[in-house]
């Protein structure tokens, strides 16, 4: 990660124009101009949020009981009484779903699927249940090639996605009726209608980082490190030359960084729930028309982003493919706004590879970074990075900015008459308490058309040291469209606390959960997008 400054590695404004590619929009209905798609827009706007977020909502979609082994470093972090998986990232109405479950002990078991978002303030309404499903006790894969944990479970469920569900994140809540332990399977239903917002989840970083079936098979694991002496876990590599592949299909363990946040009940979600779900509660709370997809969707249905007049980037989106960059590129470049309310985004370049059994996009490895030739080749100089690390196009040039390190700190403003600060009352240099962190961008591309820099914050290490600063910025799109770059993974922390949510700390920053001046800064974004 790079500790530079604001000044350095500027890239000359043409750049933002050579990088965007067409990819391969051809005469798809949401290659539309600007004017033409707003108009559809505008004709086809209903209230289906709102609507949806009128029925009757429930709590009981939270788990009550987990049982998260830790027999170190043999299955940390895994929930073997029952885990599942499901054979798709999203699915549409009409398509079939399969969930992978495994029980140990065998035992009979529920699914119950919970469609999330607000619902009055329950956070999900349930959609639909089966009862007393015969579970059985499903292999732990071997090791594969290059490292790779590839589950071919038997589907315990399988059934079609009805008409009548609207998109969103969806859960699926699994119950052993022997013991009553609990996990989650989780899947987005994604439509194609024209949208004002459109959530893309981070899933393809929740599975990088994702050590099922124990601490030694993320995508930061390797044959060659040994164990720390904390905890006994295996030390992580970033050198794409010695570290493995990782599969979608194998559950989601509890996310493995327990020193920013602890929360069980999430174990099966990835870290929607962690970085992502406090965004969309309060979305939903607020009526917008949003409509939600995949990172996996993003990389293989580029034309269906033109749909939507604002793309929002979420939590802890770092793994990207070369075409998600592409076609989020070419989204902007027709008028599209972008938001990025994530840190360490567009980060890490990978490519998607199909499953053993040839089920496309269901597996990834390391194979570059976003960070441009110039800034590649210093920072594999200065890190000692193996040169295996090809160079993607620099992400800075689609956000603004770029990941700037590790750590956390206060939101400080410095643009207070920019239209973002907008009835926040905020004053030059006021302060959000610990609303920047983990990770977080810096080293704004300052010759990109209208760039403001709306903030920068003083970030320190878990240790107390000081670290590059946070800065946020603004930058024009060439449609008279907007990007916005919050630059930081703690973002959504000031919008909602749903039910269940457990708030991240980082050595000494840690948000303070809801505020009244994130809030109408994220309504002044989203209502500049929707016009």
């Amino acid at each position: 990660m790079s500790n530079s400054s604001d000044s350095q590695f500027s890239v000359h404004r043409r750049h933002l124009l050579k990088s965007a590619t067409a990819a391969g929009l051809g005469l798809s209905a949401f290659s539309q101009q600007p004017a033409d798609r707003a108009q559809a827009a505008r004709a086809v706007r209903s209230d289906v949020i709102r609507e949806e977020n009128a029925k009757p909502g429930t709590r009981d979609w939270l788990l009550t009981k987990t049982d998260i082994t830790q027999n170190e470093p043999v299955e940390l972090w895994r929930s073997p009484r029952i885990e599942g998986y499901c054979s798709a990232t999203s699915v549409s109405a009409g398509e079939k779903l399969r969930v992978m479950v495994s029980t140990n002990p065998a035992s009979e078991f529920s699914l119950e699927i919970f469609r999330t978002g607000y619902y009055g303030g329950a956070g999900g309404r349930l959609m639909k249940r089966f009862d007393s499903l015969q579970g059985e006790t499903q292999p732990t894969p071997p090791v594969g090639k290059r490292r790779l944990r590839e589950c071919q479970w038997k589907p315990s469920v399988e059934f079609e996605i009805p008409e009548g569900w609207l998109s969103g994140v969806y859960l699926g809540k699994l119950t052993a009726y022997r013991g009553g332990v609990q996990s989650y399977v989780i899947f987005i239903v994604r439509d194609d209608r024209v949208c004002d917002l459109l959530f893309q989840c981070s899933d393809l970083t929740w599975l990088a980082y994702n050590s099922w079936p124990t601490n030694e098979y993320s995508l930061y694991h390797n044959d060659k490190n040994g164990y720390t002496g904390h905890k006994k876990r295996k030390k992580w590599s970033t050198d794409a030359a010695d570290t493995g592949w990782v599969s979608l299909d194998r559950p989601y363990a509890q996310f493995c960084q327990d020193h920013l946040v602890k929360n069980p009940k999430s174990v099966g979600t990835g870290e929607f729930l962690l970085w992502e779900f406090p965004l969309s509660y309060w979305l939903e709370q607020q009526g917008y028309d949003v409509s939600y997809i995949s990172n996996v969707d993003t990389h293989t249905r580029g034309p269906a982003l033109q749909r939507t007049k604002g793309f929002i980037s979420v939590g802890h989106d770092e793994y990207w493919t070369r075409a998600m960059y592409d076609n989020v590129s070419a989204a902007r470049d027709v008028g599209v706004n972008l938001a990025f309310l994530s840190g360490n985004s567009v980060w890490g370049m990978v490519p998607l590879l199909p499953s053993g059994t040839q089920q496309p996009h269901r597996v990834m490895h390391r194979a570059g970074k976003f960070l441009g030739e110039e800034l590649s080749r210093l920072l594999s100089k200065r890190k000692g990075w193996s040169s295996t690390f090809p160079a993607g196009p620099d992400g800075a040039l689609l956000m603004g900015g770029r990941t700037a390190g590790i750590g956390g700190g206060d939101w400080t403003c410095t643009h207070p008459g920019h239209w973002l600060y907008e009835g926040t009352g905020m004053q030059q240099g006021e302060q959000i308490p610990g609303l920047v962190g983990w990770e977080y961008h810096g080293s704004p591309l300052k010759d990109l058309p209208g760039l403001e820099v709306v903030a920068r914050s003083e970030i320190q290490a878990g240790n107390g040291k000081p670290r590059a600063p946070h800065v946020a910025t603004v930058y024009n799109g060439p449609q008279g469209n907007v990007v916005f770059d919050a630059g930081s993974i703690w973002w959504s922390q000031g919008l909602s606390s749903p039910p269940g949510h457990v708030l991240p700390a980082s050595g000494a920053a840690r948000p303070q959960g809801p505020d009244k001046r994130v809030q109408r800064m994220m309504a002044n974004v989203f209502n500049r997008f929707v016009g």
